[in-house]
This record gives C-alpha cells, structure tokens and sequence, in this order.
C-alpha cells in the first residue's frame, strides 16, 4: 500500500504542475504588463486587463480587451511575445512529456503506443524529445518570419527593423496558433494579401497537427502505412475539416458584402481558406467577425471547438476526440461489435475517454454561457461564441470583448485555462484512474434514445 500510494502521488504531479506553471506564468507576466513602461504614454492598465492579456499569451488564445499595438509599447509587446513563445513551447513539450510519464503506469502495448506517438524511449529520452520540440519550433518559426518580412518590406514598404519585427512576431503568434497580431483590425488590412494569409495559414496547420504526428512523419516520411493511428487519424481528420470548412465558409459568404462579397474571386477563394483554418484554433481573422451570416457564425463555433491535433499548439477537445466519436457513431449504425479504423479496433477505454471530454467541453461551455448571461447584458449567441472561443483557446471575437465586465472578464480567464491545462489534466486523471476489479456486475441494458 505505501508503495501504490507513493506511485500515485508521484504519478499525479505532472498534471498539477502544468496547471500550475500556467497559472503562475500568467501571474508573473501580469505583473511585468503593470510597469509603467509596458504600455504607450498616456495608457493606463489595470490588474484584471493585465492578467487577461498575459494570460491570453500565455494559453495561447489571443482574445484582447485592449488593442495590441495601440495600447502595449514595445516592452509590452516583447513580452506578450515571450508569454506565447513559453506557453507554446511549454504545451507541446509538458502534453507529451506527460504521456511519457504515464507510461509507465500503462500495460506493455499502450506503452508502445505512447512511445511509438511521443518519440521517446522513456524518461531517459527527456533531452531528446525536448531537442525534437525546439527543433520543429525554431525551424518553422524562422522559416515563416523569414517569409512574412521579406513580404512586409518589399510589397508594404515597412522599414526593415519593422518588418523583422513584424515577421517575427506574426511568425511566433501563427506556429504557436496565439492569434495575436500588432493590427488594429487583425488580418483585415491584408485580406486582398494572399502570401500573407497563405503563410500564416501554413504555420498555423504546422503548430496545430501536434509533435506526436510530426514525430511520425520524421520517422516514416510519407509512407502512411506505417503511420500510428493517432497520426492517420490526426492528418485525415484536419485535411477533412480544413476542406469541408473552407468549402462552407465560401458558400455561405461569397455574398455578402460585409464578409467576401467585396472581393474578387480569387481572394475570396483564399479567405475562405484562412478562415476555415484559423479557428483551430489561432484567432488571426481576415474578415469581420461580427458581420458573419449565422450559418458561418455556427461553423466557426463547430470549427473551434473542435480544435487541433494532440500534442499540440492549438485547443479544443482535439481532432482525435472528435473523429474517434464519429468512428464510434458509425460502428453502432453499423451494429458492429468493435470499433475499427485504418483496421485498428479502438479500445473501450479510449471510447470513454473521447466521450467523457466532449461532455465535459459541452457542460464547460453551457455553464459558462449561463454565468456570463447573469454577468452581462450582451446577446447571448456573441457571448456563447465568446465562451467557446476561450475554452478552445480560439481568440476569435464578435468585438465584444473590451465590453465585458469585469467578472465576466474573470469567468473568460478562468476559461482560457481549463482550457489549456483541462485536457492535459483530465487526460492524466483518466488514465491514472484505470485499474482492474476483480468481480462484475450482473448486466442489464436501460432503454437508450
């Protein structure tokens, strides 16, 4: 007993130091956001401004109650720029570090299959997959700052110290799916800039499909026949949501003269790709928000909360939550007794699982929804959308925002991260909690629908 007891405790740390290395993060860099020099002469911040903001950086969300690039001067901004650059990297690393730890508390084939998805032996190989971390980070963020300012210098005539700034920046903010940008507006100012939207879009996918798959794909390049399922999972399910999204969004806004109905076809074409992509889960936006036609409003909605990859930059309840309930859907219309992808049967466990984060997710949202409704006199489909922007750790906004309270404020904080902490976390408590009895129930089946 001493020695399960021990095992448990130790095992159960992980989850609660990553809750709270965000919430300390976001503490310290709320305090760093109250110096007087982190904002432009003649802005004030208060307390609850400043821990939303840096705790928006911090979970990667982006959503803002104060203009980025009007309100924050350069100090400000580095450090809102470190905040998303620590999260991020923070996510990626702690989330699979976590599913290296829980190895050892699994069986021999659940171990393989955390290792074959992690790229790590055991907690030996900790160097290792935090190397592999940095490397796709440093990589990738280069890469895209590299792009993003050479095009802000040529075509936009910024300065060149400028456009670095702004390259390295919109680079960091994509990879990392934060949705910060230093524009008043987002992304609208260069929604007729398809490079810009394209390679921002590209970063965003990269930081949003997850180590574990990225992992895979170093490993077996594209021979997918010896992918792991997660990572077929992972690839198929995006691919699916980025062309049924883009197809959607396109259908529903090629008309309207608020949205896409002032552009030409081809620009069109690719904001309505950027905004099948960005809301999972990075928050830039090329078009207005507000001005969505309610059927592309609740696409949106549907988009973040389903969010990224695991392992990830991004949020939501993920892709392989969401595909793995689908699979289980399919198989009971079927009446199949196994629930069988890429002829691989998905274990029960992982079924409760995928089912028991989706409910909480829902239960998150509506409780929320409830809470900000006693809070704000605001409609409720924008603060419905608020809330599941938050919790998925979106950033989109219907420009409500700076118009909350400052307790409805404090519920989105709170939002931000369960959001990021509260699938890492749950996923911990899950596992950790499996074991085996030694007897059984007698059965019985309850009427169902």
């Amino acid at each position: 007993m001493p020695t399960r007891r021990a095992s448990w405790r130790t095992l159960r740390h992980p989850a609660q130091y990553v809750a709270v290395a965000f919430a300390g993060a976001s503490l310290i860099g709320a305090l760093l956001l109250r110096l007087p020099f982190a904002t432009e002469p003649g802005e004030t911040t208060s307390f609850v401004t400043a821990l939303f903001t840096a705790t928006s950086a911090v979970c990667v969300t982006g959503l803002v109650v104060v203009d980025t690039a009007g309100h924050w001067s350069t100090f400000g901004e580095v450090v809102i720029l470190g905040l998303i650059q620590i999260g991020g990297f923070g996510i990626i690393a702690l989330s699979s570090l976590l599913v290296a730890v829980l190895a050892r508390r699994l069986g021999l084939r659940q171990r393989l299959i955390a290792v074959a998805e992690t790229g790590a032996l055991d907690m030996s190989d900790v160097r290792r997959l935090l190397v592999n971390v940095a490397k796709l980070t440093f990589v990738v963020e280069v890469l895209a700052a590299i792009l993003l300012a050479g095009r802000f210098a040529i075509t936009h005539g910024e300065p060149a110290h400028r456009a670095a700034y702004l390259g390295v920046f919109h680079s960091v903010s994509a990879f990392n799916n934060a949705g910060f940008a230093l524009f008043s507006d987002s992304l609208i100012g260069y929604q007729r800039d398809s490079y810009i939207l394209v390679v921002i879009a590209a970063a965003i996918i990269v930081g949003g499909l997850g180590l574990p798959v990225w992992s895979q794909i170093g490993t077996h390049r594209l021979r997918t026949h010896r992918w792991s399922l997660h990572a077929k999972l992972t690839v198929t399910t995006v691919v699916a949501l980025i062309l049924g999204g883009w197809a959607l969004f396109a259908w529903f806004e090629w008309t309207n003269p608020d949205t896409l109905g002032q552009l030409s076809a081809w620009d069109s074409t690719i904001n309505a790709f950027f905004h099948s992509v960005t809301p999972r889960t990075a928050g830039f936006n090329s078009v207005d928000i507000a001005s969505l036609r309610e059927p592309s409003r609740l696409l949106t909605e549907v988009l973040m909360f389903i969010g990224g990859g695991s392992a990830s930059t991004a949020g939501g309840i993920k892709v392989t939550t969401f595909a793995v309930l689908g699979w289980v859907m399919w198989a009971e219309a079927r009446g199949d007794p196994d629930v069988v992808v890429f002829e691989r049967r998905i274990p029960q466990t992982a079924q409760r699982q995928a089912l028991t984060v989706a409910l909480l997710a829902i239960g998150v949202v509506i409780s929320a929804t409830m809470l900000l409704l006693a809070t704000s006199a605001l409609p409720r489909a924008d603060l419905m959308f608020e809330v599941i922007s938050a919790l998925a750790t979106v950033g989109l906004s219907a420009n409500i925002t700076p118009l909350l309270s400052v307790t409805s404020q404090l519920v989105i904080i709170v939002l931000m991260i369960i959001g990021r902490v509260g699938p890492i976390t749950l996923f911990a408590a899950l596992v950790l909690r499996e074991h085996d009895r030694l007897y059984r129930h007698p059965e019985e089946r309850p009427i169902i629908g």
